[in-house]
């Protein structure tokens, strides 16, 4: 196997986008001062997951979640061969992951919501305790995706910043989708000073 073409620019830059806007919106959570910061960070995640739903149906071959959400049987096989330190070789997001992905996602998508209508005061109190249950959530399932990545013989961070991962020539995706990328940069922009305002 050789370093092939894996994760296009859009899968890569929704990753970091909802990594950094996670961590920022986390360290300024509870300051009053920094809380348009907390905002704009919460949105910027919000807005990429939103774009990274949209690709997982129409993105590139390992974008898809067609490619790597599988069924409970393989997923729990995958998650013994984890344990065992012994994890078979994927050449996109294996299936414990493709888990992991979905669910970050979906609480990504549920704490933006819940805290945006919090910010707005819409809703009553319970809306801000959603968010802070959901954030706290993410936080952990976001914890079990870094041990998961640990736990791998391979560099899964480079392989994020650089699309490349092992596989075979067949397995590589053509291109990085940059017009994509860029579109995502703009929304995630838009996105993320829209909810601020």
């Amino acid at each position: 196997m050789n370093k092939v073409l894996v994760w296009d620019l859009p899968v890569r830059i929704s990753h970091w986008l909802m990594a950094g806007g996670f961590a920022l919106a986390w360290v300024t959570g509870e300051s009053e001062s920094l809380r348009l910061v907390h905002v704009f960070a919460g949105g910027t995640v919000v807005a990429a997951a939103a774009f990274r739903l949209v690709w997982g149906v129409i993105g590139s071959r390992h974008a898809r979640f067609a490619s790597f959400v599988r069924g409970p049987r393989q997923t729990l096989g995958y998650l013994k061969s984890l344990l065992r330190l012994a994890p078979p070789h994927s050449t996109g997001h294996n299936p414990v992951d493709g888990w992991i992905i979905m669910l970050l996602l979906s609480l990504a998508l549920s704490s933006g919501a819940s805290g945006w209508l919090a910010y707005q005061e819409i809703g009553g109190e319970w809306l801000g305790q959603a968010h802070e249950f959901c954030t706290n959530l993410l936080l952990a399932v976001a914890g079990v995706h870094v041990l998961s990545i640990l736990l791998h013989n391979e560099n899964l961070v480079r392989a994020m910043l650089t699309g490349r991962k092992l596989g075979q020539p067949h397995e590589a995706i053509g291109r990085q989708h940059r017009l994509a990328a860029a579109l995502l940069l703009v929304w995630a922009a838009l996105g993320a000073w829209g909810l601020a305002r």
